[in-house]
């Protein structure tokens, strides 16, 4: 066997052990991502749980500060991979003849939203707070909690409303004398000042009704 043949079965044997020994810490790094990744998601789930729970409970607060949306989770966790020089180029180039093509072309007159889509993204925005206000002003009866969940749930199912926050808002309203409560029998009713004022006590069929909803 000759010097160079030897001299390339050496060369091979060391580059097959220095690929067998990448490919073993490239594995090993993959576990070790993965298992970050995976920690993660799950302190990314645990914080958008509290920030639905801390959400309903500013609603019940009356806050009306708009409330910050939840990050979205990203769909997949698979890195891109990284720009070679000429795609970055050809992406430049792109966006430059996209920008010449928007100054050259003629304005455009924003078109008018329909006046039904901004009467419900109005009520949107809306807190808990004031619909439950506003439901109570637009009953001149005394409206349970069970009532007023009902109501508000059909009117808005987007929003999840549950009777616990329901019941919080109206005794809120209650504290600042937003709203009076009166108790007939084991049920509880609420009324605007105004609505309460003009009826004293409930009539005995409308309490029988109540009590039997």
């Amino acid at each position: 066997m000759s010097e160079s043949t030897i001299a390339a079965t050496g060369l091979t044997s060391q580059y097959a052990a220095q690929v067998t020994g990448d490919l073993e810490r490239n594995v090993k790094e993959q576990d070790r991502i993965s298992a970050e990744i995976a920690g993660l998601q799950e302190q990314l789930a645990a914080l958008q749980s509290d920030h639905l729970v801390l959400a309903n409970v500013q609603q019940a607060l009356g806050i009306s500060s708009a409330p910050i949306p939840p990050a979205a989770a990203p769909d997949s966790t698979t890195v891109p991979a990284p720009r070679t020089k000429a795609a970055a180029d050809t992406g430049a180039g792109k966006r430059t003849r996209a920008k010449k093509a928007d100054t050259a072309a003629p304005s455009r007159t924003t078109a008018k939203k329909p006046a039904g889509k901004a009467a419900a993204v109005k009520t949107a925005q809306l807190t808990l707070v004031e619909l439950v206000r506003r439901h109570l002003t637009g009953h001149s009866e005394p409206r349970s909690a069970a009532d007023v969940t009902t109501a508000l749930a059909t009117a808005h199912p987007e929003r999840g409303i549950k009777a616990t926050v329901v019941r919080t808002t109206l005794e809120g309203l209650v504290a600042k004398n937003q709203a009076r409560r009166a108790k007939q029998g084991a049920s509880v009713y609420y009324t605007t000042p105004n609505a309460a004022e003009q009826t004293a006590t409930l009539d005995p069929e409308q309490t029988q009704s109540k009590q039997a909803e």
